[in-house]
């Protein structure tokens, strides 16, 4: 116990991310590396990234490294980050069936299944029996509809395990993917005879049930997946699909009402049970179901429909018009959306409107078989507005669990599939916590910096450092990011400091430069932590005045302007062009004067997003990378502003390296824009 709590207290150390090289070149690599793995184990996915970019940095022609840091990469979703390693770790030591397999699993997440099948069989040569690889196999060749081979796979396995539950279930799940319900029923009957205990098979045998309008069979055997103990939403969803299906309405309600209790963002739950309530009278409500559902899903415009009718029968005439215009926009042959909406128009006093709405219905019926006759683009299916089935058990199917650690490893026994309860904002599947999609912010001087970030950016310059060594100010000026909170206590201080300040510059005459520019830089430090911005660029202009010099007080004047705009911003103020153009000349000033100063190059990035002159701004956040090729920040910010652009795979490619260098919050924004 006391190893466990000296190794996580090591983990949550900054000595651990940001050694210095003397430092590093006396940590032995193994030991690094086992840390590492440890961390991996226990599910410490973007702790682990940091040790393996120490290994890395020490030694970058290992090939462990890189696939270990593949593999936490790949629990955080982070697929584009992860092919980048594996292809490394490929190049070092092209004789790793784990890396072939992990690759391979990286290209199936991805959707290239024809890489992926490659890469199994390169895995394969070298390890021709491992189970793993073989159903990782089959589910690629299946998805590329090549079922007879996929179905070999498993019946490979099932000679040396002819009662395995699972090889069973996933038979089962092949001849669902080639829509062959009678066989998927009598696999996951087996499965269910073999392992009778897990709600998962139950529930798999109850879909399919449905599938084959077999509505008593599918009610009995999800109510066993649920007795058993079945958390998933799903099994309540389509439980109540069948009550409905059976005239049983009380029961079909309790199940909805459970289903959103454990899934209150699944916008399928939700609008299924507005289709419910408003089958049963109750309207307004069935409204508020399906408002949430779209407001969840608005891609979904098939949910617009049932609200429309729901919206007419309410008699809010235009709000059902503009659903209706949204669906026939995508289905355009509809004609049921037509009639609904010549209704609420002729309710409106619309009369014209609605005569062409249905003339346009009638022209549209007699070229029903007519392909020609549909608008450009739009699907001329009919939207499926009724109830969904929930097709999957997710908890069953889950992408990230099937993936094992330790076949990437070449190691024989198979991880667990139980789930994890997490307690830290940075342990397990962090990509699933979600986040603001917003900017990280300015970097500027402080006299605070966090002390156990997980970031590799390098908060330093030497002309900061050499003003520190004049021991001018009460503390060391740190460069830090822009989202320090103080305490009322340390408040207090910083107030009591500048009446200090200010009664020592009322003499300031009897000083030389040096130490009037100090002083009035001092009290301006201490007017911006108690955020009086103007108060602390005044001061700031004063002690630049006296010592023009030191780069870093243009730097800190310039943050304090933005956080003057920043402030109007939300309050609602006017700022002008002027304001921003005098921050420009600041930062320009100051990479002429210091064209290393790469926290410069990022904050007027920053500043040019604010304006939305993207472009511009990319150009800056590469400069500043340039310059330190461990900015996380600056690559966080460069990911999402190519996201803004719509260049998707720069900004996923960028977001990757971001959270690499400690940025964690990054991996939620990859599996979203992914």
């Amino acid at each position: 116990m006391k190893k466990l709590v000296f190794f996580l207290a090591f983990c949550l150390s900054p000595l651990a991310f940001r050694l210095s090289p003397t430092a590093q070149a006396q940590f032995n690599t193994d030991r690094l590396t086992a840390i590492g793995r440890n961390a991996l184990y226990f599910d410490d996915y973007v702790v682990s990234i940091q040790y393996f970019n120490q290994v890395i940095k020490l030694k970058p022609y290992l090939y462990e490294p890189y696939l270990l840091r593949a593999i936490a990469k790949i629990q955080l979703s982070d697929y584009q980050g992860a092919l980048q390693d594996l292809n490394t770790t490929i190049a070092r030591n092209p004789f790793q069936p784990g890396a072939f397999y992990t690759r391979g699993y990286v290209y199936r997440q991805m959707g290239d299944y024809v890489a992926a099948e490659k890469d199994f069989n390169d895995a394969l040569v070298f390890s021709p029996e491992n189970k793993t690889y073989l159903i990782l196999r089959a589910d690629v060749l299946s998805q590329q509809q090549r079922y007879d081979q996929a179905m070999a796979d498993i019946d490979f396995l099932l000679r040396k395990e002819p009662r395995s539950p699972n090889l069973l279930f996933e038979k089962g799940v092949i001849c669902m993917q080639k829509q062959d319900t009678a066989c998927a029923h009598d696999y996951f009957t087996q499965t269910t005879l073999v392992d009778s205990r897990n709600p998962g098979n139950w529930s798999a045998l109850g879909v399919v049930d449905m599938m084959l309008h077999r509505d008593s069979d599918a009610y009995r055997h999800l109510s066993q997946a649920i007795n058993l103990g079945s958390k998933w939403a799903g099994d309540y969803m389509n439980r109540g699909i069948v009550a409905y299906h059976m005239n049983n309405y009380r029961g079909a309600v309790a199940d909805y009402d459970k289903a959103v209790e454990l899934a209150p963002k699944d916008p399928q739950c939700i609008y299924n049970r507005g289709i419910l309530r408003h089958e049963l009278g109750d309207k307004n409500r069935a409204l508020q179901d399906f408002n949430k559902a779209i407001s969840l899903n608005p891609e979904q415009v098939e949910m617009r429909y049932n609200r429309a009718v729901t919206l007419i029968e309410l008699q809010q005439w235009q709000e059902a018009i503009a659903d209706l215009q949204t669906l026939r926009a995508r289905y355009p042959n509809f004609l049921p959306a037509y009639s609904l909406e010549a209704q609420a128009q002729t309710a409106l006093g619309h009369t014209q409107q609605a005569y062409a709405l249905r003339q346009e219905a009638l022209e549209r019926e007699q070229h029903r078989n007519d392909p020609t006759y549909v608008h450009q683009g739009a699907d001329t299916l009919a939207p499926n507005t009724d109830m969904q089935i929930a097709k999957a058990q997710t908890q069953r199917r889950d992408r990230r669990k099937e993936f094992s650690a330790r076949a990437a490893e070449n190691q024989d026994e198979p991880l667990t599939d139980e789930d994890q309860a997490y307690d830290s904002n940075t342990r397990g599947s962090i990509q699933n916590k979600n986040v603001a999609v917003m900017n990280e912010p300015n970097i500027t001087l402080s006299y605070y910096r966090p002390t156990s970030s997980l970031r590799q950016t390098h908060y330093d310059h030497y002309c900061v450092d050499e003003f520190n060594r004049l021991y001018l100010l009460p503390s060391p000026l740190r460069l830090t990011r822009d989202d320090q909170t103080l305490t009322a206590d340390l408040v207090n201080y910083h107030f009591e400091q500048i009446n200090r300040l200010t009664i020592r510059l009322q003499s300031v005459a009897e000083l030389d430069l040096t130490h009037q520019a100090a002083l009035y830089f001092s009290r301006a430090m201490e007017f911006a932590l108690v955020q009086d911005y103007v108060s602390a660029i005044d001061d700031c202009t004063q002690a630049i005045l006296r010592q023009p010099n030191w780069i870093f007080m243009y730097f800190a004047r310039a943050t304090w302007r933005y956080k003057i705009i920043e402030y109007q911003r939300i309050s609602g103020g006017e700022k002008t062009e002027m304001d921003f153009e005098i921050m420009f000349r600041e930062y320009d000033y100051i990479t002429s004067k210091q064209p290393d100063f790469a926290f410069a190059y990022y904050n007027k990035a920053n500043v040019l997003c604010l304006q939305r002159e993207w472009e511009d701004a990319i150009r800056n956040y590469t400069l500043a990378i340039a310059i330190d090729d461990d900015f996380a920040e600056a690559y966080f910010n460069r990911g999402l502003t190519y996201i803004y652009t719509d260049r998707i795979e720069e900004g996923i490619r960028d977001l990757s390296k971001a959270g690499e260098l400690g940025i964690y919050q990054a991996y939620n924004l990859i599996t979203r824009f992914q």
